[in-house]
């Protein structure tokens, strides 16, 4: 793996970070780019190098590439769901804007690999609430939603057009202890762990019986590059793929944090949020991705909540 060299856009987000910190400790500091329009994540500095850059500006980007010799590109820069849906001119602009700036110049440079997040934010209102397939009625509603099954496309396209071998997963709501939430409409699962340790409550956005799909971030991130190092010909989706962690509603995860902290107090009182979340599966189905490169989440909600309270209190 020593030729590989990579370039993390969005390094700063609440993937980003991680996901930089794992391909570093798997490539080699020196050979794992961080980018991000932001200062520096404080995680991030002293482990390899840093630029600061705008995936909107291509030329900047397209020279980036070439002086750093980059064969991979991991694009992670993007407005999410409830943020976007303030301000949805922008969202779309930067999520599509952004793809096709890196599409672009994987085309032309002949990289080896360019990896893209989709979200379960495609499904829409009439997609299947249980188990939701791979292949099935895709109507999202929400301009995030909208611009990553539009990118999925893309993908495909310059896969199938071009031949850039460009790979997706559509997360779930990602869980985290060490990157601050994002906007998103999954965020309460951040934020009810932090509140627990600080204020023993905490009123959520959501209704209490709200089951979303959920992940834990060390198995997005192990599931992200399990798929990047796939051989290219056990990769039959060239849209996103389905993958499943675990879901549960505010009242569960209120109840498996009350198993350490037995004090503490759920309420909720549902905002705009909670019609972005009607919308979306309660679960969904991974079977494709676990058939075509092994795919299986190693946590479930009890498993999480004992290493998030765990890792927040040191």
């Amino acid at each position: 793996m020593a030729k590989d060299k990579i370039l993390v856009i969005g390094a700063c987000g609440q993937i980003g970070v991680e996901l930089t910190l794992a391909l570093r400790k798997i490539y080699g500091s020196a050979n794992v780019v961080a980018s991000d329009l932001r200062e520096e994540n404080e995680l991030l500095k002293g482990t390899g190098p840093y630029v600061s850059m705008d995936v909107m500006n291509k030329e900047m980007l397209h020279v980036q590439v070439i002086r750093q010799n980059i064969t991979q590109i991991y694009l992670l820069a993007a407005i999410l769901s409830a943020t976007g849906e303030k301000n949805p001119n922008l969202a779309w602009h930067l999520n599509m804007q952004g793809l096709l700036n890196v599409l672009d110049i994987a085309r032309e440079e002949q990289l080896d690999k360019v990896y893209w997040p989709s979200s379960i934010a495609v499904f829409g209102p009439t997609s299947p609430k249980r188990f939701c397939p791979q292949q099935t009625v895709i109507e999202p509603t929400t301009v995030y939603g909208i611009s990553k099954y539009a990118g999925e496309f893309w993908c495909n396209y310059y896969h199938q057009r071009y031949g850039v071998d460009v790979r997706s997963i559509r997360y779930p709501g990602l869980i985290s202890y060490k990157s601050a939430p994002g906007g998103g409409t999954t965020d309460y699962a951040i934020e009810i762990y932090l509140e627990a340790l600080a204020e023993k409550k905490y009123k959520c956005f959501l209704n209490e019986d709200s089951y979303l799909p959920m992940m834990y971030m060390p198995d997005a991130i192990r599931a992200t590059i399990e798929l990047m190092h796939a051989p290219a010909k056990q990769i039959s989706v060239r849209t996103s793929y389905n993958i499943s962690g675990m879901s549960f509603s505010p009242k569960e995860i209120a109840a498996s944090i009350q198993k350490h902290i037995p004090e503490f107090q759920l309420s909720c009182e549902s905002d705009y949020r909670q019609a972005i979340a009607d919308s979306w599966p309660q679960s969904i189905d991974d079977t494709v991705a676990n058939k075509d490169w092994g795919w299986k989440p190693e946590f479930d909600l009890d498993k999480m909540t004992a290493d998030m309270l765990g890792n927040l209190k040191k």
